[in-house]
């Protein structure tokens, strides 16, 4: 039995776990899906990207948790991978699905054409709001699964103009990362280079971006099996 921590990225909250979380929690293991904060049932909590490393932590820490997975999705993996550091010997692996990953002194915008979306978050008192639905075509969504995101929580926008703060090498710790291939055969930059470590796993999974609706079965097993690996 393991503890899995799973944290969605933006938009999105606990909620968007159901699927997964029922299929590991048959499997055996004890499944925590977290909101984390300014989305979903936290909407009007103040966050920057340091409140959201602190959900994770204050998380563990509240379940006493030992032998935990933290599993972070899309822009997740950033909070989601200063955690894991943070947590220390509790931590038996992290997984990054289809994530961004957090690089000292760079924040989520880092690195890509963040204009549009520094924009709109000026627009919109600082948020980012959810894309409309043409924007989730061609990622093995229905009409149904494209409509829950797109009905999903304004993100803060500091989250994703702060810089991520590590204490070491991101490779040092043991992760599993999974890259959904209709979003893309290749992995950013930024995780190629950590994919060099020994310590770290890679898979593939024929979905798109969101595979907690599109794959929530093939997710599960997948999730499974990594919190399985020593």
């Amino acid at each position: 039995m393991t503890d899995f921590v799973l944290v969605a990225g933006t938009w999105l909250g606990a909620w968007a776990w159901d699927e997964v979380a029922a299929e590991l929690r048959g499997a055996g293991h004890d499944v925590h899906p977290l909101t984390l904060s300014g989305l979903a049932e936290k909407q009007g909590v103040p966050a920057g990207l340091e409140t959201h490393v602190r959900d994770i932590v204050d998380e563990v820490d509240r379940l006493g948790l030992r032998d935990v997975v933290l599993v972070g999705h899309s822009y997740a993996g950033i909070p989601v991978g200063q955690a894991a550091e943070r947590i220390g010997e509790r931590l038996r692996r992290v997984v990054f699905i289809d994530a961004n990953v957090p690089v000292d002194g760079e924040s989520f915008l880092s690195g890509w054409p963040s204009d549009p979306v520094r924009r709109a978050i000026a627009e919109h008192d600082g948020f980012w709001p959810p894309l409309g639905a043409p924007d989730y075509a061609g990622q093995g969504l229905t009409d149904e699964q494209i409509a829950r995101i797109v009905d999903g929580s304004p993100h803060p926008g500091a989250t994703l103009t702060e810089p991520a703060v590590l204490a070491g090498p991101l490779g040092e710790l043991p992760a599993t990362y999974v890259k959904c291939l209709l979003d893309g055969d290749e992995p950013m930059p930024a995780v190629a280079e950590v994919l060099k470590s020994d310590r770290w796993e890679y898979v593939e999974l024929g979905t798109g971006h969101w595979p907690m609706f599109s794959q929530p079965h093939e997710l599960a097993r997948l999730l499974d099996a990594a919190g399985g690996r020593p």
